[in-house]
């Protein structure tokens, strides 16, 4: 199918200048955590602005294609990436005990975030098929539950509970969406009480005492607890104003473990302060509400379950990762969207962006 080029001209600008922003903001903010590193490899903002790069080529390139197309490719895909989930149990590239990846030679692919979006375009697809006027029986949800249990154990194998939990949050919410009766909200929310007191003893070691680090951070102040004690004392050291650019001590001294992933707010809260959060804060908002709105304004059913599937995706990185970092959830390792350091965090998003950007450019040609 050829591109229509009077498409440009409804392309979300305002979205894509939003999200060059955050990345802007990510990228400065990992040049100041990073600046006391000497290392003769390529410098950590740099890599990510690279990447950035070329998650922008990504989402134009994601932009050509009507996303129509994806829903007959939606289920393929999923059985795909659920075959590049087992080859990762069977052949996997294990680092730090944790066997994730893929080895492609040079790259290392994860499929477990590949995952995140395949899930959004397979629920997108069942649920736009999938109506009903009193929402969705117990029953109906079977098929849902099954194509989002299979891929959330699998990654819960390698280990990996944060990735797990962020897909089956990203699903969950997608179901809540399209509406579940009542009955069946009460089965699930019982089935749910039940699992999250047996799954305790489903929990590998470093798992049970992340969680139990959560609920007492100075049981274990220089082991287990050290990041998230660090972490609260340079988000609650920023104070109103923060310290300035470059001048934050827990990241200058190098107190703040994983200041460029996992805990890159807390280096931002400390040289920014509250009022530095707020702005960050709410061009994330920015983001969550735009996604939205592309959901209600989409031309059918399928554009609108991708955009809320993908708003709900950034949502819930957002959620979880500042939880992790103020103390308020436990460390699970979920990348802030567009502020961490990561390749594969960074085209994961840029993929969900180019899917909103695709679906609200399209809402005119129905």
């Amino acid at each position: 199918m050829m591109f229509d080029r009077r498409l440009i001209t409804h392309l979300n600008w305002p979205l894509l200048l939003l999200v060059c922003l955050l990345a802007g903001l990510g990228i400065a903010n990992l040049y100041s955590a990073t600046s006391s590193w000497t290392t003769a490899a390529l410098p950590v903002y740099l890599k990510q602005t690279y990447w950035l790069g070329l998650g922008l080529m990504i989402a134009v390139i994601i932009c050509l294609v009507d996303y129509r197309h994806l829903e007959y490719l939606s289920f393929p895909l999923y059985a795909t990436t659920l075959g590049l989930l087992l080859l990762v149990l069977v052949a996997g590239k294990t680092t730090m005990g944790a066997t994730r990846w893929i080895n492609l030679g040079g790259f290392n692919l994860q499929p477990s975030e590949i995952m995140k979006i395949v899930i959004i375009l397979a629920f997108a697809r069942y649920f736009s098929e999938k109506a009903h006027v009193r929402g969705l029986s117990l029953k109906e949800l079977a098929i849902p539950g099954l194509l989002l249990g299979v891929p959330a154990g699998l990654i819960m194998k390698q280990p990996d509970l944060g990735t797990a939990l962020l897909v089956i949050f990203i699903g969950g919410s997608m179901a809540l969406f399209a509406g579940i009766r009542r009955s069946a909200m009460i089965w699930l929310g019982s089935g749910g009480a039940f699992a999250m007191a047996g799954g305790w003893f489903f929990l590998h070691d470093y798992q049970k005492r992340r969680i139990l680090t959560f609920l007492n951070p100075e049981r274990d102040p220089l082991g287990a607890g050290y990041h998230i004690i660090q972490s609260k004392i340079a988000v609650g050291s920023g104070g109103i104003r923060g310290f300035g650019f470059m001048k934050g001590t827990q990241s200058q001294l190098s107190f703040l473990p994983e200041r460029h992933t996992d805990f890159a707010f807390s280096v931002f809260a400390e040289e920014w302060g509250f009022l530095g959060c707020l702005l960050l804060l709410f061009l994330y908002l920015l983001v969550v509400l735009w996604g939205l709105y592309i959901a209600q304004k989409a031309g059918d059913r399928f554009g609108m379950f991708i955009a809320f599937g993908v708003t709900a995706m950034l949502f819930w990185h957002i959620v979880v990762n500042l939880g992790m970092v103020i103390g308020l959830l436990p460390v699970v390792g979920a990348p802030l969207p567009l502020f961490s350091y990561g390749g594969t965090s960074m085209i994961t998003t840029m993929i969900g962006i180019g899917l909103l950007l695709n679906v609200s450019m399209r809402r005119f040609t129905f």
